[in-house]
């Protein structure tokens, strides 16, 4: 049997779409950079040109746009002029009639429809991120534990090594992070954008029982 086709905008080395992948999607990526590690079909295209020309060959969409401007670090780092994707991204979205999701940073200019962190999943690092969902969609909300375990932003192998969690960033080992994350194939250039998987793999669970509700209404 086929699978769902699901597009992954802005997909860099495809966090978002091994959890959709292993929800049950064929996915398919685009990003405006090449992208070596991405793990599925891969177009180097800008997102939403490709999003209207082929959006409606896809059963579902999702779309990570940049999340630098939204960032909390923003402030501190300064804007890098990609915040407008973020509304654009939507608007695209809207239009296209299939389902979408849109996934960024706390904070950013969106509805926190599902917020997602990695202690829901057993992951060491929190990694809280906020879904939007343009059909009405209501996923399972996994438990949110206590922030107890204390995060190492510094001393990144001895407080790994004494049970502590990890802020996933651009210093961050690679073997630390791709465990954090519950991800194997990305580069130290890909870990610190990514999602991990688990938090799509739950989104494309319940995402592809609404796609097969609707194939049984459909007459």
């Amino acid at each position: 049997m086929s699978r769902p086709r699901l597009l992954d905008l802005f997909c860099c080395q495809g966090g978002a779409g091994m959890g959709y992948n292993r929800a049950g999607f064929e996915v398919v990526g685009v990003d405006v950079n090449p992208q070596r590690r991405y793990p599925f079909e891969f177009h180097q295209a800008d997102a939403l040109e490709y999003l209207a020309e082929h959006g409606r060959e896809f059963d579902a969409v999702h779309a990570s746009p940049p999340c630098h401007d939204h960032s909390s670090l923003v402030s501190v780092s300064g804007a890098d002029g990609t915040g407008w994707l973020l509304e654009a991204t939507r608007n695209a979205l809207s239009g296209i009639g299939r389902p979408w999701v849109i996934e960024n940073v706390p904070g950013a200019e969106m509805r926190a429809d599902l917020t997602l962190c990695g202690g829901m999943f057993g992951l060491r690092t929190y990694r809280h991120r906020w879904f939007e969902f343009g059909d009405p969609m209501f996923p399972p909300t996994p438990y949110h534990p206590p922030h107890r375990i204390p995060t190492d932003d510094h001393k990144r192998r001895t407080g790994w090594d004494a049970g502590m969690h990890t802020t996933v960033t651009g210093n961050v080992t690679l073997d630390i992070a791709s465990t954090a994350l519950g991800i194997d194939w990305m580069d130290t250039d890909g870990l610190p954008q990514a999602i991990p998987p688990a938090y799509t793999e739950l989104i494309g669970a319940h995402l592809l029982e609404q796609l097969a509700e609707r194939a049984a209404l459909s007459p």
